[in-house]
């Protein structure tokens, strides 16, 4: 079961976004090479997911997205 998206971490830059792993900064483990994923709320603003079709089933009560059942 994949993890939920949470859309207001406490600290997004601590954490890579590229994947279901969520990894700390310092040990990147999906080892595409490249750099931080950074959270859409880094790059959008705190109300990034009001705008545009993210196709997010938001929980208002856990302030995050649950997983799909395939685990997506």
């Amino acid at each position: 079961m994949a993890k939920k998206f949470p859309l207001h971490p406490k600290h997004p830059e601590r954490i890579c976004w590229g994947c279901d792993k969520y990894c700390p900064t310092d040990a990147l483990a999906c080892g595409n090479g490249s750099g931080r994923t950074l959270h859409p709320a880094e790059m959008l603003g705190e109300d990034w997911y009001t705008f545009g079709d993210w196709g997010l089933d938001i929980d208002p009560e856990t302030d995050s997205v649950p997983p799909t059942r395939d685990g997506t």
